[in-house]
């Protein structure tokens, strides 16, 4: 089976010495393994950069929710004036 799969295939392999080549808008030719070489690069960095932003999301979280509290211990300490209005009325 495995030679009936290898002799359908022989005639789609190409030489190790052929270079995959592709072409960019402007003419330039590039390697193929070279672009996914580079892609791969941009993919390692992109994940670092991702790591960091949600490392400083959860910083920055946890500082709004440190402000938060201080500022509703700040407003709990606040004791609004109490007036005795008992003894007026409008009926006079």
């Amino acid at each position: 089976m495995f030679k009936w799969i290898h002799n359908l295939t022989k005639f789609y392999q190409v030489s190790k010495n052929y270079k995959l080549l592709v072409t960019d808008n402007d003419g330039n030719k590039h390697s193929l393994v070279d672009l996914c070489s580079l892609l791969a690069k941009e993919v390692v960095k992109l994940e670092e950069r991702i790591a960091k932003l949600e490392r400083e999301n959860v910083e920055l979280t946890n500082s709004l929710y440190e402000v938060e509290n201080r500022l509703q211990a700040q407003i709990d300490k606040i004791h609004p004036v109490t007036y005795n209005l008992s003894n007026y009325s409008l009926d006079k």
